[in-house]
């Protein structure tokens, strides 16, 4: 394979690719970096973990060197179709871009619109977006387009199927028709093939082979069980191994469901799904990268869209709890794993009443494997989990804790020592009775407060 250096990448890019082991360039690299350093108008088409990414990041870094943005102009856009996507390529430019003296941010929704705000002021080279929230800081006046001299839009077949392609057309809209443009999206239907035409007259086009993608030994597995219940003891079994594991459910109340589950059971889960707030997506998405030695956790449950822009190394095994609804979901979840020359595995689990529907997946995604009926103490699935994991004692919600523990009500102002010792007493009350206010006795001021409004305007009060 060629070096990043014979294909023309700045000796500064590369040396901060190698410095991170990253000397040959993929299969859609090789194809792309010369026309895309040259300038040329670029359609890529690749399945996920093609190394898509630094396709267009070295590129795109290496063209804007040397010239400063101004303040809410940048001059390089990168278009996303998911928040956690955005914030993994912008992870993936800032090195580049730091050798380079740019600067990067994201925008997104979900968070405080003030930071990104505050950092398009004081000027931006590259901006990694995804459209809602791009197009809401562009009808506010706080960005504008019309200097960015290179456009990338990242899995566009993605932003057509979540009905971003108006929003899409707008901001491109928007970019000098003179600029670069370098479209990625692993098919060209549902309109990718018009957003094509119209803004990318005459791309040059690369198109990877599957064969040809540093996909390792991806192996797909299809496990049917009898019932329900014994699905759910199959996919806590799955769960239940050393490595790292993604596993997918349609809904987001299946995902929170099955992750507070598993965790309950003694293997530690996070949930990624829409409902999530921007921080707590990013702290359970840091946490499956991490360690186990270091307080990460190993299972990861997730619904589609929320996990289409992970990208995490050495996942081992995805299991699809859900079938999917169309085959286009199932490869992009199954590229979770298996991805930049690793191994991994992709088990289906299914019951009897969804094998039609899976055979009818798997044909439309030329996944060709045999149906296996197995059980969950199966010799086949002991073999697919390999070694267990040690079992974590789940803890206590600190919400729980609290909540065990309420604070006592202070005493009522002006409530006499005479009072409070009665109340001590008893005097035959049971817990929780109100006790009957003595004649004389001072009143609780909110109680006074709430006396004085029943009374009419003007009626003096009793002292």
């Amino acid at each position: 394979m060629p070096s990043f250096l014979e294909l023309g990448v700045p000796a500064e890019l590369a040396s901060v690719l190698a410095a991170d082991g990253k000397t040959e360039a993929f299969p859609i690299q090789q194809g792309t970096l010369p026309d895309s350093l040259a300038g040329r108008d670029l359609l890529g088409r690749g399945r996920t973990g093609s190394g898509k990414t630094l396709a267009f990041a070295l590129p795109l870094v290496a063209r804007l060197t040397g010239v400063k943005a101004r303040p809410q102009h940048p001059r390089g856009l990168v278009l996303a179709p998911t928040r956690e996507l955005a914030s993994q390529i912008a992870a993936t430019i800032a090195p580049l871009a730091k050798a380079a003296g740019l600067r990067v941010t994201t925008v997104f929704g979900g968070v405080s619109q003030r930071p990104q705000e505050e950092a398009l002021r004081r000027g931006v080279d590259i901006v990694v977006a995804c459209p809602g929230r791009l197009e809401d800081l562009m009808k506010q006046g706080l960005v504008r387009l019309d200097e960015v001299r290179i456009t990338v839009l990242d899995e566009a077949d993605h932003m057509a199927d979540l009905g971003f392609l108006p929003g899409v057309t707008r901001i491109m809209t928007a970019t000098p028709k003179d600029g670069q443009r370098l479209l990625f999206s692993a098919t060209l239907d549902n309109g990718i093939d018009v957003l094509a035409r119209r803004f990318l007259p005459r791309p040059v086009k690369h198109e990877v082979d599957e064969a040809s993608v540093p996909v390792g030994e991806m192996t797909h597995r299809v496990l049917e069980v009898a019932d329900a219940d014994a699905k759910k003891v199959l996919v806590q079994t799955l769960a239940s191994g050393t490595g790292r594991r993604i596993l997918f459910t349609r809904t987001k109340h299946q995902a929170k469901k099955l992750a507070k589950a598993l965790t309950s059971a003694g293997i530690p889960a996070v949930d990624l799904h829409g409902n999530l707030s921007q921080g707590a997506r990013e702290r359970n998405l840091a946490a499956f990268s991490a360690d186990a030695a270091d307080g990460g956790v190993r299972v990861l449950v997730a619904t589609d869209v929320a996990a289409r822009g992970v990208h995490v190394d050495d996942v081992d095994l995805v299991v699809h709890v859900d079938p999917p609804a169309e085959h286009k979901a199932y490869l992009h979840r199954s590229g979770r794993t298996a991805r930049a020359g690793a191994a991994g595995t992709v088990v289906t689990v299914l019951t009897p009443e969804q094998r039609r529907d899976v055979k009818d997946l798997l044909r439309k995604a030329k996944i060709s494997v045999d149906i296996e009926q197995v059980w969950p103490a199966s010799p086949a699935v002991a073999a697919l989990v390999g070694e267990t994991a040690a079992y974590v004692k789940p803890t206590a919600p600190a919400q729980q804790t609290q909540r065990q523990a309420p604070k006592k009500k202070p005493a009522a102002q002006g409530q006499s020592r005479q009072g409070q010792g009665a109340s001590r007493q008893g005097q035959g009350q049971a817990h929780g009775q109100r006790r009957p206010i003595a004649v004389g006795e001072a009143v609780a001021p909110a109680r006074r407060r709430r006396r004085r409004s029943s009374r009419p305007q003007g009626t003096p009060t009793a002292r």
